[in-house]
């Protein structure tokens, strides 16, 4: 009888640790998420300044061009 309560007890231990772990990968999993939103954000704003910044040197370069042949 002995055996079979320390394995109970063993088996509770393990339960318990197990609830703990999974509790931290939530929280964790949660950050991680919330975390990846922000970069997702961030890099969408920074493609469209990219575009922004394209956009406006390839028209220096063509007035620049237009410049250039109108001498």
């Amino acid at each position: 009888m002995k055996s079979a309560e320390l394995e109970l007890k063993k088996l509770e231990s393990r339960i318990d640790e197990l609830i703990r772990i999974s509790g931290r990968l939530g929280e964790e999993n949660r950050a991680l998420r919330a975390s990846q939103r922000t970069l997702q954000m961030e890099r969408a704003g920074l493609l469209e300044k990219n575009d922004r910044a394209r956009n406006r040197v390839e028209a220096m370069i063509m007035h620049l061009n237009s410049m250039e042949h109108s001498t």
